[in-house]
């Protein structure tokens, strides 16, 4: 009889451990795409917030980026076609392009051609001659494909610099960063440094960048979020390594929630759970889980500031492995 109450016992605390929170469920999900969805990024219109754009990665050889409106639905003319395993993508504002002239861009990874391509937003011109070659000083063609992508606008200087990760690398120097310089011999991506351990463990793909607080976390997927100064001049020590025990497997996409006075929170995939895990943006510190209903989440992102009827706090956006992206009014998530 004690056996069998001790085995009772046993299980119902590992089913209890399993379950999951519970679900909270999106706003609406949006049009699916061919191949496979990975990371979306969120373009916010500087003059009317309803006519923003969500831009999501298909990864596919004949890939494409995504644009959607914020009903979810695929805006064909801002689509960009026949890309080769497109990986991550991120957003920056107020790119320049010459005295008088700025623009916004999105930047992401073409991994089969190990390159990274630079678009105007919102009018979807290629910057980049065709895209800027990254890990060139490697060897090893395993060293060189590129996945994660964060863009950088440090707040003094208005330089726009790109940090861009791989499928695989050393245990020092995984990260590389560039500065977009434009002149007038057009836009170009200048080294300026490799920085960031790995665990050795997994991967690291997942890289999001704080342009106010000036900080660049990444997920280093079997061990935890690494955090480090995004302005090279900062140095490339390691400022914190936090919330590994907070997750099932693989720690994946991060979207950064701001707040004034450098409140706010980081969200992480806890993907094999199909969770999120909150941490304090002002120290690392864990907040709280919550399940968004997502399945296999690889990127998300996050805007806090009022879109439309439908997204009256911001707008979260998180890739769903049925090749969809959810999006929730952040009202939502409770932060």
């Amino acid at each position: 009889m004690k056996t069998f109450c001790f085995a009772l016992l046993i299980s119902v605390a590992f089913i209890s451990c399993d379950q999951k929170l519970p679900e909270v469920a999106p706003t609406l999900i949006s049009e699916k795409v061919p191949h496979d969805t990975d990371d979306p990024a969120i373009w916010v219109h500087p003059k009317d917030p309803a006519k923003s754009i969500v831009f999501g990665t298909d990864k596919d050889t004949d890939g494409a980026i995504y644009a959607f409106d914020l009903k979810g639905k695929i805006i064909e003319d801002k689509m960009i076609k026949n890309v080769k395993y497109p990986n991550n993508i991120d957003v920056e504002y107020g790119f320049k392009i010459n005295d008088s002239t700025r623009t916004d861009i999105i930047a992401f990874t073409e991994r089969e051609r190990n390159q990274i391509r630079v678009f105007s937003v919102p009018d979807m011109k290629p910057l980049d001659g065709g895209g800027f070659p990254v890990f060139e000083d490697e060897t090893d063609l395993a060293l060189k494909r590129p996945m994660g992508i964060g863009l950088y606008k440090n707040p003094v200087s208005n330089i726009v610099s790109v940090i861009v990760s791989r499928k695989s690398g050393p245990e020092d120097g995984y990260l590389y960063q560039y500065e977009l310089i434009s002149d007038s011999t057009g836009v170009r991506a200048k080294y300026i440094r490799k920085f960031g351990k790995f665990s050795t463990e997994k991967e690291i793909e997942a890289i999001a960048i704080d342009d106010e607080l000036g900080f660049v976390y990444y997920s280093d997927e079997g061990v935890g979020i690494r955090k480090y100064y995004a302005d090279p001049s900062k140095g490339n020590q390691e400022l914190a390594f936090f919330g590994g025990e907070y997750f099932e497997e693989d720690i994946e996409g991060i979207a950064i929630a701001t707040k004034p006075n450098g409140q706010g929170v980081l969200i992480v995939s806890d993907q094999q759970k199909g969770q999120f895990n909150l941490f304090s943006r002002k120290d690392g510190s864990f907040i709280k889980a919550i399940n968004l209903g997502t399945q296999e989440t690889d990127g998300c992102e996050i805007v806090t500031i009022p879109l439309n009827a439908k997204f009256t706090k911001g707008l979260f956006v998180a890739m769903n492995t049925q090749r969809d992206f959810y999006f929730y009014d952040v009202e939502k998530l409770g932060i």
